[in-house]
């Protein structure tokens, strides 16, 4: 099997490959367009500031990449948020895959959402194999509301989106590659789809 982790200007990627490797999946790495079009699964990790990283996949076309792609796609942290229409970090239209904005945490509480929290309303296929109430790691300023492709949700300040499922692209708001033994689950899953 051929899995895809996209290389770009963002953080975490590195990351995501060593738990597709405890998974025994090697993965490339890579911002080869031809691999990734022919790869049987493609993950879309991030950690960064969302204007910046658009410009730089604009400027090297994985925008496009990214809406072509029939195969599994998965989008983490800010690869969710990236796959959405337009996110208020830095005033910045996003891929477009999910239609809806992602916004920024009112400060009620402290931000970023940093740490372990509830999974609620699972459903789809990737979490057929997660017990209901798992928790799972997040670290992030910005969020995605709750809309018609919310497969997961999660309480911080108020009720997110901790997770997205249309066609043939998921995400997740947490970190997978972070999140222990429910982490690892949910890569399976995705691997196996």
């Amino acid at each position: 099997m051929k899995v895809a982790v996209i290389k770009y200007n963002a953080g975490n990627i590195r990351s995501v490959g060593f738990a597709l490797d405890r998974l025994g999946i090697k993965a490339e790495i890579t911002d080869d367009f031809d691999y990734i079009r022919k790869a049987d699964k493609v993950i879309f990790p991030g950690v960064g500031e969302a204007s910046t990283t658009m410009k730089h996949i604009r400027a090297n076309g994985l925008d496009t990449l990214i809406k072509s792609l029939k195969q599994p796609v998965l989008g983490i942290c800010l690869g969710q948020q990236l796959l959405c229409s337009h996110s208020e970090e830095g005033d910045t239209d996003c891929i477009g895959i999910f239609d809806v904005p992602v916004l920024k945490f009112p400060p009620l509480l402290k931000v970023p959402h940093m740490g372990w929290n509830c999974l609620h309303d699972t459903h789809g296929d990737l979490f057929a194999a997660i017990p209901a109430n798992s928790y799972v790691y997040f670290v992030h300023s910005y969020y995605v509301p709750l809309c018609e492709n919310t497969a997961a949700s999660c309480e911080y300040i108020t009720r997110f989106s901790a997770a997205l499922q249309k066609d043939n692209f998921f995400a997740t708001q947490f970190h997978p590659e972070k999140s222990g033994h429910i982490g690892h689950l949910i890569l399976k899953s995705f691997i196996e789809l």
